[in-house]
């Protein structure tokens, strides 16, 4: 029986939904993480990548200080690193430190000193994925991977092959120490993103870069 191609179109399209509806497991509560325990499952806003919280009500403000504490290497068996190495979570733990530091130096003074309307920032990259090398270019533009790329796209969802970095962050009154919202996310490019492709963590990378500008957004 022969398939039109409006028929094989329709089909592929189908099946990139389907897809895109199963796509992605969402990061644990990582039970290393000390303010785990205070968060709670997010319902709100961008639930899919923040699947926990913790808020308080703050008035951020009043905060024009901030101290950035070194990026922590998660290294609790829940981690999502997988078989990544060692070498590559240091790297990209160093691009994180460096990447949220110049984003918030638009909002804050970075110091290390501990005064009155200072924050701290505790960072703990919690796994990674890499891009599959070539196959995360191609499926950008084929019959299977465009579509389902397409519709990832549109959602806001994870594309096919493409890498990712999961990482917790913490915000405390430097002064008081006391917690002020914590929450765990999974960061990924647009999944039409084809520069985010180049490179096996390219997309991890621009992952941290999506992060650092949210986090930005938060505190403003």
């Amino acid at each position: 029986m022969m398939t039109s191609p409006r028929a094989s179109r329709s089909m592929i399209l189908l099946v990139a939904v389907v897809l895109a509806g199963c796509a992605g497991d969402p990061p644990p509560r990582y039970a290393g993480v000390s303010s785990a325990s205070q968060m709670t499952v997010n319902t709100g806003k961008e639930a899919d990548k923040i699947p926990y919280r913790f808020v308080t009500r703050t008035d951020w403000k009043k905060y024009r200080n901030i101290i950035i504490d070194p990026v922590t290497v998660y290294q609790g068996s829940d981690n999502q690193f997988g078989d990544l190495p060692q070498s590559d979570r240091q790297e990209l733990a160093r691009y994180m430190q460096n990447k949220f530091a110049e984003t918030l130096r638009e909002r804050f003074v970075e110091t290390t000193g501990v005064t009155p309307g200072t924050l701290r920032l505790k960072l703990t990259l919690t796994g990674a994925a890499t891009t599959t090398q070539v196959v995360g270019t191609v499926t950008k533009f084929d019959l299977a991977g465009g579509p389902y790329n397409i519709v990832q796209s549109i959602r806001g969802g994870q594309g096919m092959f493409s890498g990712s970095v999961n990482y917790a962050a913490e915000i405390y009154d430097a002064s008081t120490n006391q917690l002020l919202e914590s929450y765990i996310t999974h960061q990924y490019p647009n999944a039409m993103n084809i520069g985010a492709t180049f490179g096996s963590m390219s997309a991890a990378e621009t992952g941290v870069d999506k992060g650092a500008d949210q986090l930005l957004e938060l505190l403003k």
